[in-house]
């Protein structure tokens, strides 16, 4: 035991438990050993009882208390049941692991969540699906994705949408900006000067997006700017649009225009599926930014820093990359 005091690594509990072994030993009292050793009663007899028992193994060898007492079929079968199939019955939406345990009687809240742990149960969190109730779900996703997976030759494919209603807002307040130790922080209150859509296509080849703002987003504007996309390809290329199936992309306008451009086709996602667009991933990129912490002195403002985010995106663009990873799983993207 002095040799394992001496040392100059190891456990400091295996130490303080030979130190209290030895003061012991030496006929010390129990209050001074308290003292030197800034311990309890409990400590003292815990140790020197088990060193008595197993000798210099025991310091070691002896653990208080007892292993936890783990939940039995039958009381997991319990607790799973009233997790799954029923509410409770305070009027909740959802159970806690406490109000759970009182409603059962006999079991903790620590082994409620000891067992919705095993199982992956996590009744706290709600998450938001939607389900797509076009009837020719399939056939149009699979026109899209095979767009992206396997583009026709000599063809140029472009996601089109448009992002309506963004707001110009600025700030009432001073800004506080980034400092060590402090995140960047606007002004509760703002002041609306307007606002404007954002109308985009993008290129799936190259990654190169082509916008254009407006006031509104009507049909005409619509038309408008497939003029553009078809002003900025070739003539006589063949240009693939994918855009979503909303009202102003069916209207009479938009179907006389590709009358009178057969070398423009358009193809419309699935209904609750724009998911599949992949503009809408740059909408998120633009959104998170330029828009969503951006301080807009009047909708020319917006209009700007809009477009200039557009021409450096251009600078150097890069195409998304679709994958198709496992008939399992959805659709992913990699960038």
């Amino acid at each position: 035991m002095e040799a394992i005091i001496r040392k100059r690594s190891g456990s400091a509990a295996l130490v303080r438990r030979a130190r209290c072994v030895l003061l012991w030993a030496d006929g010390e009292r129990r209050v001074d050993i308290r003292t030197k050793l800034a311990c309890n009663d409990g400590f003292v007899s815990r140790w020197t009882k088990a060193f008595e028992i197993q000798g210099l193994a025991g310091l070691v060898s002896v653990h208080p208390g007892r292993a936890p007492v783990r939940p039995v079929a039958k009381l997991e079968a319990r607790v799973l049941n009233k997790t799954l199939k029923h509410k409770p019955s305070d009027g909740s939406t959802h159970w806690s692991s406490r109000t759970l345990a009182d409603e059962l009687g006999d079991v903790s809240f620590s082994a409620v969540q000891r067992i919705w742990r095993k199982h992956g149960l996590q009744p706290h969190r709600l998450d938001r699906h939607l389900v797509s109730n076009d009837p020719d779900f399939e056939a149009k996703a699979a026109d899209v994705i095979g767009l992206y997976l396997n583009p026709p030759a000599h063809a140029a494919v472009f996601c089109v949408d448009e992002k309506t209603a963004i707001q110009a807002l600025d700030r009432k307040d001073r800004m506080l900006p980034l400092s060590p130790g402090r995140a960047e922080s606007h002004g509760f209150e703002y002041k609306r000067n307007g606002t404007l859509s954002l109308f985009a296509a993008l290129n799936t080849a190259t990654g190169e997006v082509l916008g254009k703002t407006a006031a509104r987003h009507t049909s005409e504007q619509f038309v408008a700017f497939l003029q553009d996309v078809l002003a900025s390809q070739p003539q006589k290329r063949e240009i693939h649009v994918i855009c979503d199936n909303v009202s102003s992309h069916k209207t009479a306008l938009v179907q006389e225009f590709l009358t009178q451009h057969p070398s423009v086709r358009i193809h419309y996602t699935p209904t609750y599926s724009s998911w599949l667009n992949q503009v809408e991933n740059w909408f998120s990129r633009i959104q998170r930014d330029v828009i969503s912490r951006g301080i807009f002195a009047s909708v020319k403002d917006l209009d700007k820093k809009i477009m200039r985010y557009i021409r450096a995106h251009n600078k150097d663009p890069k195409p998304i990359k679709w994958k198709y990873d496992n008939p399992g799983r959805r659709h992913r993207q990699f960038f």
